[in-house]
């Protein structure tokens, strides 16, 4: 298989609306996580703490998200740095990992999301347990 300098180059706007997507999403967790500390200081109340805890949890997932998407975009440049230098075996195996890297990206999203649709789940029971019948 040849590898030229414009297969790397084809996963810049991808990687970047993903990573724009990935931040949007940080964005409303620390917003939403925000809210809910100030709501937990002023009236502690322990399904806020879980919701809390859950925030936490899917942060820490995002951050990873992004990390692992930083990483395959730093390896597609690399890749095509290799390219450019002439070596086209190193660029190749850089440009793997960058697709291993933004395969495991989007396996951190699928987990994230996942973790979501869990948390959203949870609050509508407890909704549900409230509820007059």
């Amino acid at each position: 298989m040849e590898l030229t300098l414009t297969t790397p180059a084809l996963l810049f706007p991808a990687i970047s609306l993903l990573l724009l997507a990935y931040t949007n999403r940080f964005l409303t967790l620390a917003n939403l996580m925000r809210d809910l500390y100030a709501r937990y200081r002023a009236q502690p109340d322990p399904r806020i703490m879980g919701q809390l805890h859950n925030l936490r949890y899917r942060i820490v997932i995002i951050r990873n998200m992004q990390a692992s998407g930083i990483t395959s975009f730093f390896c597609c440049v690399l890749s095509m740095f290799f390219l450019f230098a002439g070596q086209p075996t190193i660029g190749q195996w850089v440009f793997g990992a960058g697709l291993v890297f933004l395969l495991i990206s989007l396996g951190l999203s699928f987990r994230e999301i996942q973790v979501s649709i869990d948390a959203l789940t949870l609050q509508l029971e407890d909704l549900e347990e409230t509820s007059p019948q």
